[in-house]
């Protein structure tokens, strides 16, 4: 989202100046790309695991808790960051190198990270939560009152229901729970963003020398239905047992921009999984400025252009703010860090949790199978359509392990079975490409290989505890808080989900 945003109005000429300077910045990305005037270009970075880990925030009695700024200031780690919601708040994990044992040093950073600051959230009477969707989350908690102090969030929420005239309407229907009973189906009218916050996930950044981020980017597209569809922590939202990855569609319908007329137009939505593979970068950022209005028109008096005709590097504030509104679920970022620009690949499919464990195998098998597929002789994307990519994405947010998902030279496969027969492999390799020692790589991808054998996952656990208790008598607010409850305990225990019993 860029710096803090406080202005709450915003005119035309706002607009037009806000249009103008994304253009400039986009002819800044495009001569920088030209001239090689990034850091990485020509000469490939040290690869870096970096790593966002969203967090709910919920009471004893496992309700949403709307605390995020009192367990901040308890927490005081800057380390941790304000979200939308205030039942959310967010861990940024300094960026490590992928060689070596370095992704063990990071579980266990991360996990100390976390027992520390739930140790002094509990003195506040609130518990952190890893998972894609708080189970406990009921429409009467996505009110305005639930958003985040900071102004920007507040501005958000206004900007999108301008731009949109009308309340949001979140139209999902689930699949059997359990297998035999009618299809549960969520219809609700929303008239604040909260339901966005809803949505927790796992942000995984890689940096990139220009000229390798077309083929990151879309070895990353060909593999999002497999990593929701192995990965999927998300089914219940609003009381309702919908996907396996719920986050997905809860997420594109929750900051949709576009009234009914618009969709019908075939508008591009601003949570969008794109509709090409790419050949640079660039093709990236100039989607964004030709196809998207501004939703924060915040403008600086910088001229990109100008600054590197003076031979300095712009820091292109209106286009990062403007690329920060448009949520692509692998997304390109531009960052200048000590005068140098250099380019990440930002991939957002991933829910958070269930354990810190689950987290670094999720982030392990996103980079091998990646560079994996990038060192392959043929490229995956030239062997399937974008749109069979788009399609794999909610067939395995849908269906979890269930889901039929198209891979070249297979055909028609189930995420376990394809990761167990040909993308564990591929994964191996890329780790060890990188680096990765075999302690590393066995620990992590052992995760996988177990949680692809036994299919079950965090969405699959949730769904069969609460089946369980319902079974037995519980009703459907009770069934989630009781499961909620067996969660968190299983989740500080920190044993992989597929190992959970119920």
């Amino acid at each position: 989202m860029g710096a803090d945003v406080s202005k709450r109005t915003f005119t035309g000429a706002d607009r037009v100046r806000f249009r103008h300077q994304v253009s400039r910045g986009t002819e800044a990305i495009a001569r920088m790309l030209a001239e090689g005037l990034f850091t990485d270009q020509g000469q490939p970075p040290e690869p870096l695991l970096g790593m966002e880990v969203e967090l709910n925030l919920v009471d004893a009695e496992m309700a949403p808790a709307l605390a995020n700024a009192a367990v901040l200031d308890t927490i005081a780690d800057p380390d941790f960051q304000t979200e939308l919601a205030q039942f959310n708040i967010e861990i940024n994990v300094a960026p490590r190198p992928l060689h070596d044992d370095e992704m063990v040093g990071l579980e266990q950073k991360l996990r100390a990270s976390l027992n520390s600051a739930e140790a002094r959230a509990a003195a506040k009477d609130t518990h952190l939560v890893m998972t894609g969707m708080l189970p406990t989350l009921r429409p009467e908690h996505l009110t305005h009152d639930a958003i985040s102090a900071n102004p920007r969030y507040g501005v958000l929420n206004e900007q999108i229901f301008a731009a949109r005239g009308e309340d949001i309407t979140i139209d999902i229907a689930g699949i059997e729970f359990p297998v035999g009973h009618a299809l549960e189906q969520l219809h609700l009218v929303c008239d604040t963003i909260v339901p966005e916050a809803a949505c927790t996930s796992l942000q995984l950044h890689l940096r990139l020398a220009p000229e390798d981020f077309a083929a990151h980017w879309n070895a990353a597209q060909a593999i999002a239905g497999v990593q929701v569809g192995i990965a999927g922590n998300s089914p219940f939202f609003a009381g309702a047992a919908l996907w396996h990855e719920s986050r997905i569609p809860v997420f594109e319908q929750a900051t949709d921009t576009r009234p009914l007329e618009l969709k019908n137009q075939g508008v591009r939505p601003r949570v969008w999984f794109g509709e090409r593979w790419i050949t640079t970068i660039f093709d990236l950022f100039e989607e964004n400025t030709r196809y998207f209005p501004a939703l924060l028109p915040v403008s600086s008096d910088d001229d990109p252009l100008a600054i590197l005709d003076a031979a300095e590097i712009p820091i292109l504030d209106e286009l990062r703010l403007h690329n920060g509104t448009v949520y692509r679920w692998n997304r390109p970022v531009y960052d200048v860090v000590d005068g140098q620009a250099h380019l990440r690949v930002e991939n957002r499919v991933l829910p958070a949790g269930p354990t810190v464990i689950d987290t670094m195998a999720n982030a392990a098998f996103y980079y091998g199978l990646l560079r994996g597929l990038v060192d392959q002789d043929r490229p995956i994307w030239s062997q399937m359509s974008f749109d069979a990519a788009a399609e794999n994405l909610h067939a395995g947010a849908r269906e979890g392990f269930a889901a039929q998902l198209y891979w070249p030279t297979v055909g028609w496969v189930r995420p376990d079975e394809l990761t167990l027969r040909k993308l564990l492999p591929t994964a191996d390799a890329g780790l060890d490409t990188f680096g990765v020692s075999h302690k590393a790589r066995s620990r992590y991808l052992s995760v996988i290989e177990g949680r692809c054998q036994s299919r079950q996952s965090g969405s699959e656990w949730q769904r069969r505890a609460v089946s369980a208790r319902e079974e037995a008598g519980d009703d459907r607010v009770s069934a989630l808080a009781g499961m909620l409850a067996d969660y968190v305990e299983l989740m500080h225990e920190g044993e992989p989900a597929h190992t959970w019993p119920l």
